[in-house]
């Protein structure tokens, strides 16, 4: 995938003219306005950050784009309540990114670990063609786009969440396995009855 959870989430925003140096002492000032408790200093905090927040949470949350706005404002108090910690090795835009990839990663897990189809029954792996499918390439070019977004809400929710999560945060179904208590080969098999779905909606739009 040409974007991913685990890669500079700074790349996913439109870059700031002004150079590093001077946007690292334009974070520190505010940072240090928030914390003597300037309010208009957490005013401006959430106005220049807000933009970037939802575009890249609407854009891991489709189709559920009605928790959009929960989720950010989550990102923001968690942002203002962890502001003493930051220490400026990243911009503050790349700072709050990363708590809304990790506030976007904590709604998949719970949606997983709620959905009772991940169970050891249903098709074998082995009955699942994967040689055709390219869905790496699919997701990769219509990234953002409507149509995916379109086929995500067609999609079952535990299908439409194991996607984003496997190809937009780029986590291995080891990984989500671990996380959401469920098998590995659980996993796999929503993850094949899901690319299936989704290749099948993809072809008949």
């Amino acid at each position: 995938m040409a974007l991913g959870g685990r890669e500079s989430l700074e790349t996913e925003v439109v870059a700031t003219r002004d150079p590093p140096r001077v946007r690292r002492d334009q974070d520190r000032e505010l940072v240090d306005a928030i914390l003597r408790k300037d309010r208009k200093a957490a005013a401006e905090f959430v106005q220049v950050h807000s933009d970037s927040l939802y575009a890249y949470v609407r854009s891991r949350l489709a189709p559920r784009s009605d928790l959009v706005d929960d989720i950010v404002q989550d990102v923001f108090v968690a942002g203002l309540g962890g502001l003493s910690r930051f220490e400026g090795q990243s911009s503050l835009r790349t700072w709050l990114l990363g708590i809304a990839r990790h506030k976007v990663e904590d709604y998949y897990r719970a949606r997983l670990r709620r959905l009772d189809s991940l169970s050891e029954a249903g098709n074998d792996l082995e009955t699942v063609s994967f040689a055709n499918l390219e869905l790496d390439a699919s997701l990769d070019r219509a990234k953002l786009k409507e149509r995916t977004h379109r086929i995500l809400t067609e999609l079952p929710e535990q299908y439409s969440v194991v996607l984003l999560w496997r190809y937009w945060e780029r986590r291995s179904a080891k990984e989500m396995a671990k996380q959401t208590g469920k098998t590995e080969k659980a996993i796999e098999r929503l993850l094949a009855r899901a690319r299936t779905r989704f290749k099948q909606l993809w072809e008949a739009s």
